[in-house]
């Protein structure tokens, strides 16, 4: 079927538009998604039906079939989700939850405590974003709902310190992603004084949201910046409520819907972390072995930077949480539960993932129609003309940002925006290839962060088991704060080319905001008080 052709059309923006227009609005996230697909789908097909459905049933299949065989990332992420679930729930079974809880809470004195644990544990699982946030969220959850912290702050918790801290980090699924584009970049503009690894970490002081994204959650943390609809899921979870699910998508299962489980009063401590560090461990090992061997059947040595490059991360993750379960079903059996008990409680994990998975299904799909639409194509258009180089950083963050906002992902972003921002800093001034690059990275982060369909924001809802609309619309104040932070220090960056009074404007511009959100916070308090 012929498609037509969007690149140079502005229509390529709507199907995404609509879709996140709806998703805010009707709080309907698979309506909307369907919405967008079908709408994409239509205009695609020049409006005739028939093709249209023929078009959108290839992309549905295509989710799950690829190349005439399994879709082995898509499944991958799927099956960890489903492996995910079930050990959660096994923890839960086997009381290691509770006695995790119990044992934090003897700790950990304070509401602040618990939201600190929380973004510290974000900080040092950085292996790779959906691990972080779906992992992070089974720790911690059980001990921020004990001092009542609402999900919606755990779940931003768990987006602002996954992805920031994945971008940053070398020795991650990200880094090694991101290594693979840049070397290649250096290589087409013959730049020989670094290595891709070299650039990266020149790269890391000059990603101002992910730096400024992490430190913001630990200001929110500490000093209570509760703004917007933040505060209210704040004083609800105060009185106790909020913590219950709700009906924002009863055909997706209920993404809030809490585990029919009723806790072993044996479990100790070591039931909760054992399959957790197992976790841990077995994926970095699964990725090192799987990098390992794709570095062999190239003839390369094994070094380790090498292994992260050509790791499978979703195998990898497929291969660590088996092992989890693995340990998880240890702890169960350890205790003598009834076999019936357990397979009941694998399956209510499992199914706790349904409405996540559903909904990351629709959020590939509608990917897939954006791809086909070309809406990155054409946001990448607009960053061309006559412009003075100067202001290129800046404008590329905006652009990499309303371009993983509308596509839902920044790994995309990255890979079609970071090859043009090195064309540009060739064509205008080799000495911003960096700051022009890591405007790029910064700017797919917040778009990335920003938008309802993007999968690493599904499933840091997921992971703290709050309502996805509430998580996208608690953490955009913040987001867009920490945008306006960034904003500055790439204006600052592209005018002086100083890492260094780049970074001090950026860093005085945050404190300023932090105090901004501290007035609107206590003001909101006395209102609420009044």
């Amino acid at each position: 079927m012929n498609l037509i052709d969007f690149a140079t059309s502005p229509l390529s923006l709507l199907p995404p538009l609509v879709a996140l227009s709806l998703a805010i609005v009707t709080r309907r996230v698979l309506v909307s998604l369907g919405v967008g697909i079908v709408m994409g789908a239509i205009l695609l097909a020049d409006y005739s039906v028939g093709n249209a459905a023929s078009y959108v049933a290839t992309k549905v299949s295509g989710v799950f079939i690829e190349d005439g065989g399994i879709n082995t990332w898509n499944m991958s992420i799927v099956g960890f989700l489903l492996l995910l679930g079930m050990m959660t729930a096994l923890l839960t079974l086997s009381g290691g939850t509770r006695a995790f809880a119990e044992w934090a809470q003897s700790r950990v004195k304070s509401k602040r405590g618990s939201k600190l644990l929380a973004a510290f544990l974000g900080v040092f699982i950085f292996v790779d974003d959906y691990f972080n946030s779906l992992a992070v969220g089974a720790i911690s959850r059980p001990v921020t709902d004990r001092f009542y912290v609402s999900r919606a702050k755990l779940a931003y918790i768990l987006d602002s310190t996954a992805a920031p801290m994945c971008v940053i980090m070398p020795a991650s699924s990200w880094g090694a992603y991101i290594m693979t584009i840049i070397g290649g970049i250096l290589v087409t503009h013959g730049m020989t004084e670094y290595s891709a690894l070299g650039a990266y970490i020149r790269l890391i002081p000059m990603n101002f949201y992910a730096v400024f994204a992490l430190l913001m959650v630990f200001a929110v943390a500490w000093f209570g910046l509760d703004v917007g609809k933040m505060r209210d899921h704040e004083i609800e979870a105060s009185q106790g409520r909020g913590f219950e699910g709700d009906n924002d998508s009863q055909q997706a299962h209920d993404l809030n819907e809490e585990l029919d489980i009723e806790e072993s009063q044996n479990g100790s401590v070591s039931d909760l972390i054992m399959p957790i560090v197992s976790l841990i461990v077995a994926t970095v090992a699964a990725m090192l072995y799987t990098g390992g061997a794709a570095l062999a059947a190239d003839g390369q040595a094994f070094n380790l930077l090498g292994a992260f490059e050509n790791t499978d991360v979703g195998k990898s993750l497929v291969y660590g949480g088996i092992l989890g379960l693995l340990v998880a079903l240890a702890t169960v059996f350890k205790q003598k539960l009834p076999m019936a008990e357990i397979v009941r409680t694998m399956w209510i994990g499992a199914r706790s993932m349904f409405g996540a998975i559903l909904i990351l299904v629709f959020a590939w799909t509608i990917g897939s129609v954006i791809g086909d639409m070309k809406t990155g194509t054409y946001l990448s258009s607009l960053a061309t003309g006559n412009i003075d180089y100067h202001w290129l950083p800046v404008i590329l963050f905006l652009l990499a940002g309303l371009m993983a906002f509308s596509t839902g992902t920044s790994w995309g972003t990255f890979g079609i925006m970071l090859p043009i921002a090195g064309d540009m800093a060739g064509a205008t001034d080799l000495a911003l290839m960096l700051p022009m690059l890591s405007a790029v990275l910064a700017g797919s982060v917040f778009g990335d962060h920003c938008s309802p369909i993007s999968d690493t924001t599904i499933l840091s809802s997921t992971g703290a088991r709050c309502n996805h609309i509430d998580h996208v619309a608690t953490q955009l104040p913040y987001a867009l704060s920490v945008a306006l932070v960034s904003c500055v220090g790439f204006i600052v960056l592209g005018m002086t080319a100083s890492v260094a009074l780049s970074f001090s404007a950026a860093a005085l511009t945050f404190v300023g905001v932090c105090f901004a959100l501290g007035y609107f916070s206590r003001c909101k308090m006395a209102t609420c008080k009044s």
